[in-house]
């Protein structure tokens, strides 16, 4: 029996049990219902038949109460032109222009278009400069380079491709009796997670030119890339006048760009220092364990090794590693090389893969 069945018998049941008692009164006290609702089912049989008992269709939901487009489009115009205005500025300068909307009616149109926090509205900015290829005004632009600065800051940064931008740091190790004080150049290339070690025993403008020179610069002749530019701190080993620091000289000769992270933010250079920490706890505090170093040559062969394992063998979580190892992530990222860096027409050297 449907629910449509089971109503009009029940109204109907009402109706003969007062026509056998002959007594409407006490059938509609039995039936607990009122004497009014015998009487409407009385007047829907005679005006609307048998039919006329099924449960009537309820009325569609409220739409809730919404701006008009025009000013729903004025929203959206706005905050393609403002993406980091909030939904106070937004209305009051609707206001002034003739358009009256509130915070609140700002915001629930934000809401029907995924708009409702300032990421989202500089995404949208982005994806519409690149699909229409518009002319952004000034306050557009440095919103887009404000997010970018913000990002930096929180440790993202943008990579394109391997050797877009390589990451370098200065880690001390520890002190060893007999050998002294042990620094360690690490590097990574921020797109591959692919990672570089070497130990010295201080930490100068010449040892991080050295790095670059001995342990870097190689890998990446070796698959026929350069890297295009450096990320450091503003550490005295990475930072001074060009034509009187080694570092910066070794920059200029091998025209590659450097960046310095924002005062104060470390974290800016998190993908090197993630590295530093990997090291440490699967490296170093398993091997001072178990051997007793004499000299920085034993140390190096041992980590080396590790470095060997970490980029071949280790898998990397990263974001564009997903599970692959550093070097797998690297190739591919060397093909994105040779497809973003070099012009179609332009004659380049083939790029290796091993």
């Amino acid at each position: 029996m449907t629910q449509q069945q089971y109503l009009i018998n029940r109204n109907l049941s009402i109706v003969d049990f007062a026509d056998t008692m002959m007594n409407i009164s006490k059938a509609c006290k039995q039936m607990g219902v009122s004497r009014q609702h015998y009487y409407d089912i009385k007047n829907v049989i005679k005006e609307e038949g048998i039919e006329g008992l099924k449960e009537k269709t309820r009325k569609g939901p409220r739409v809730g109460n919404r701006c008009s487009p025009e000013t729903e489009k004025a929203i959206l115009d706005y905050s393609l032109i403002e993406p980091t205005h909030g939904q106070v500025r937004v209305s009051n300068e609707l206001k002034r222009k003739g358009t009256l909307i509130s915070p609140g009616g700002v915001r629930s149109v934000w809401l029907r278009h995924n708009l409702e926090n300032k990421n989202l509205r500089l995404k949208r900015l982005e994806e519409w400069s690149k699909k229409e290829n518009n002319i952004l005004t000034e306050s557009q632009v440095k919103a887009l380079e404000d997010q970018k600065l913000e990002k930096e800051a929180h440790g993202e940064v943008e990579t394109h491709h391997s050797g877009f931008l390589f990451a370098q740091d200065t880690y001390y190790v520890g002190y060893i009796k007999g050998i002294g004080k042990i620094y360690q150049q690490t590097g990574i290339d921020t797109y591959s997670n692919v990672g570089f070690a070497k130990l010295y025993l201080d930490k100068t403008q010449t040892v991080a030119a050295d790095f670059l020179n001995s342990k870097v610069l190689p890998f990446f002749d070796e698959h026929g890339i350069s890297v295009l530019r450096v990320l450091t701190d503003n550490g005295r080993e990475y930072c001074g006048v060009q034509t009187q620091h080694h570092y910066q000289l070794f920059l200029h000769l091998n025209d590659i760009e450097h960046s310095r992270t924002k005062a104060r933010h470390p974290q800016t250079n998190g993908s090197v220092e993630k590295l530093n920490q990997t090291i440490q706890n699967e490296f170093y505090a398993t091997a001072f364990r178990k051997t007793l170093y004499t000299s920085v040559e034993q140390m190096q062969k041992d980590l080396d090794e590790f470095m060997k394992k970490y980029n071949f063998d280790r898998t990397n979580q990263g974001k564009r590693c997903l599970g692959r190892t550093p070097y797998e992530t690297f190739t591919e990222g060397v093909l994105k090389y040779g497809e973003m860096v070099y012009d179609n027409g332009e004659e380049r050297t083939e790029i290796v893969l091993q």
